[in-house]
């Protein structure tokens, strides 16, 4: 099974009106939420808020590298073939305009402020000795975007009120994957097995996703066990499954075996 692309989700955005009438406006927003207290890197933990974009983005970078190796060959003009080796995150980069000229308040520079705090970490993790930055996820009308954390805040103020109050703002915020992919390994080097990542769609089951993956409907425990999820019940579209590679399950059953 392939990975699912790191694009975006829909999520069941709406289409063009019924009747011919033209779809209503919907406003993108950072969902933000607290980071699972566990460590784990499949879902976030609970929402801590969201920070409404004014004016919908004109445009959004998505950026991703992947690592590879070349092995050289003896006596040979050419190098070998390429190696995947691993997947840096992926990055979004986007921007927020905010404009707060019909009111002349501080309104621009608190939505600046909350940006910045999300490059901080949050008092529920401090309290927990981790550290660990709030989780963001991009959203608008139906399309997701991946869990990410804000690595970056840029913030141009360029109006003010005539006591220097800024009353707009242009920010430029890089959002980074929380979990990239993993590199393949060799089964007999020891190491953690490959993951892939599945999107689950509306309809899906962990019992399904594991007769993709495997072909076998029963290993559906070990993608919940990997994803800590207690009730395979209840999927919800746009979710991220970590699948783990059939080598690592086997591995991890031959140890629990002995």
């Amino acid at each position: 099974m392939s990975a699912s692309p790191i694009t975006f989700t829909a999520a069941g955005g709406a289409g063009p009106g019924l009747g011919g009438a033209p779809p209503q406006l919907t406003h993108a927003y950072l969902q933000l939420h607290e980071p699972p207290k566990n460590g784990a890197t499949a879902n976030p933990g609970p929402p801590l808020g969201r920070i409404p974009f004014q004016f919908n983005p004109r445009e959004l970078s998505l950026a991703k590298t992947a690592k590879w190796k070349r092995d050289a060959q003896r006596n040979a003009a050419k190098s070998g073939v390429p190696e995947f080796t691993g997947a840096d995150p992926a990055k979004l980069t986007l921007e927020m305009f905010f404009d707060a000229t019909d009111t002349m308040d501080s309104t621009v520079v608190k939505r600046v402020e909350e940006l910045f705090a999300c490059c901080v970490p949050t008092a529920a993790s401090r309290e927990q000795k981790k550290g660990s930055p709030p989780w963001v996820v991009f959203h608008w009308g139906g399309m997701v975007g991946f869990p990410a954390f804000v690595a970056g805040v840029t913030a141009k103020y360029t109006l003010f009120t005539p006591g220097g109050t800024p009353v707009r703002a242009l920010c430029t915020v890089t959002l980074e994957e929380i979990s990239g992919e993993q590199a393949g390994q060799n089964p007999t080097s020891g190491a953690l097995a490959a993951r892939d990542v599945h999107v689950v769609v509306a309809g899906d089951t962990l019992h399904s996703v594991a007769y993709r993956a495997y072909g076998r409907p029963g290993l559906w425990r070990e993608i919940a066990e990997a994803n800590e999820i207690d009730d395979p019940m209840r999927l919800r579209p746009g979710t991220r499954l970590l699948v783990p590679a059939l080598e690592e399950i086997e591995s991890a059953g031959g140890r629990r075996g002995q």
